[in-house]
């Protein structure tokens, strides 16, 4: 299976919905930062991009038809040329609405994590605990401390990253494979730039703040 769809809409732009909506319109398993926690693994893939290797990609996306969120949005530009015929779907939403959910969910979830992983013994035996690790310092690196260049909480300099991020895919990807998409505005969209058929089910909403708090709390209850 190839890619046929790349989101590159930064996280906390209704990426996990898109996930469920992309999967329920039949184009295969999307590849999303929740994976990462399941097939913490996986992460090989994303050091070695990060740090400019090779990276194989065919191994990374094994088992999807598409891929969506962190950090897949942050290699848009390579999965466009490795994957010429897939499509690509822009999530975007109001800057400051986005500042505000990404700050008080995927960032402030970073203390208690990192107190979490500060506390695992270097004797421990569980490598699902150390594969966590590895995503965990992953994230840090290339998101908050590469992206954001470490200033996230300066809301100016993260509004500016964001902005200068929407107008780069906007202006590099051709407009016909293009989709600048709300998750707000539904199925319709969506389907006509897949070429399928609406669902008669309501379009999925996942992955507010209070199910983001929900998930973080199972994730370090089960650690």
């Amino acid at each position: 299976m190839t890619l046929r769809v790349i989101g590159a809409g930064l996280g906390r732009t209704g990426t996990l919905s898109l996930k469920v909506a992309l999967e329920t319109l039949g184009v295969g398993r999307c590849y999303h930062m929740s994976e990462l926690i399941t097939e913490p693994e996986r992460v090989v893939h994303w050091n070695a991009a990060s740090r400019g290797k090779p990276v194989d990609w065919e191994a990374l996306f094994q088992g999807y038809g598409a891929a969506v969120d962190y950090p897949t949005c942050l290699y848009w530009h390579q999965l466009i040329e490795r994957y010429p015929e897939a499509r690509v779907i822009l999530t975007v939403r109001d800057p400051e609405r986005w500042y505000e959910s990404a700050l008080g969910t995927i960032h402030d979830a970073r203390p208690g994590l990192r107190e979490i992983f500060r506390m695992i013994p270097k004797t421990s035996p569980s490598w699902r605990l150390w594969r966590l690790l590895r995503v965990f310092r992953m994230i840090e690196r290339d998101v908050w401390k590469g992206h954001f260049g470490g200033r996230f909480h300066d809301r100016e300099h993260a509004l500016a990253v964001f902005e200068a991020h929407r107008r780069a895919v906007q202006t590099t990807v051709a407009p016909e494979r293009l989709l600048v998409y709300r998750v707000s505005e539904g199925w319709g969209p969506l389907c006509r730039f897949l070429g399928v058929t609406e669902p008669v089910m309501a379009f999925p909403r996942r992955n507010d703040r209070e199910e983001f708090q929900r998930s973080v709390r199972a994730l370090l209850d089960s650690l």
